[in-house]
């Protein structure tokens, strides 16, 4: 006798997605930026310097009315003090009541002329101010400098986290299937029928 039903199942079917985690390096960038500074040479060069100062000198040959007033001013002075210390020795030597023969002498020889000044002299009497300012030489050099800028972007991690999913791509099932054939009630309104032999 044959198997009248027929029982399948079909299993769950799942679909799983893994995405791994990974982590992402970026590597850092370095800029360079060169500049220059020009350096230079510079020289600064100052000469002697001779001062000569010729005010008393040309004075001494030729002054000034300023300077002739001033001279001939202190010439009268002086001539002046001179005279009044003669006349005052003189007076003194009056005022003696015994005039003797040594008094007239002394007098007889203040009375001589002098010897006559004849103005002989060197010109000029007084020489020249010399002054003078040393020379001075200055040099300065500077090297030409070279700037160097770095500019650098750091390094960056960029992490994505892992993935899973899942999915249900076919849902169990159980598929029963009669696989005999029709049953008559009662059996012998089967056409196939055949009756079964009891023997006793």
């Amino acid at each position: 006798m044959y198997p009248l039903i027929e029982i399948k199942t079909i299993p769950i079917e799942i679909e799983m997605k893994v995405t791994h985690s990974k982590l992402e390096h970026t590597h850092g960038t370095a800029d360079l930026e060169i500049s220059r500074g020009e350096g230079g040479l510079s020289i600064r060069s100052r000469p002697i310097r001779l001062q000569l100062d010729t005010f008393e000198a040309r004075n001494s040959i030729t002054p000034t009315a300023v300077r002739s007033v001033e001279q001939y001013a202190q010439q009268g002075q002086q001539a002046a003090y001179s005279a009044t210390a003669t006349y005052a020795q003189q007076g003194q030597l009056l005022l003696n009541a015994k005039v003797g023969q040594e008094l007239i002498t002394q007098f007889a020889a203040d009375a001589q002329p002098k010897p006559a000044d004849v103005g002989l002299q060197f010109l000029p009497t007084t020489g020249p101010e010399i002054d003078w300012i040393p020379g001075e030489l200055n040099i300065r050099y500077e090297m030409d400098k070279l700037n160097f800028d770095w500019r650098i972007n750091q390094a960056q991690f960029e992490f994505t986290p892992g993935d899973i999913e899942i999915s249900v791509k076919q849902q169990p099932d159980v598929i029963i299937k009669y696989v005999g054939g029709p049953l008559y009630v009662p059996p012998s309104a089967d056409p196939d029928y055949q009756p079964v032999d009891v023997q006793a």
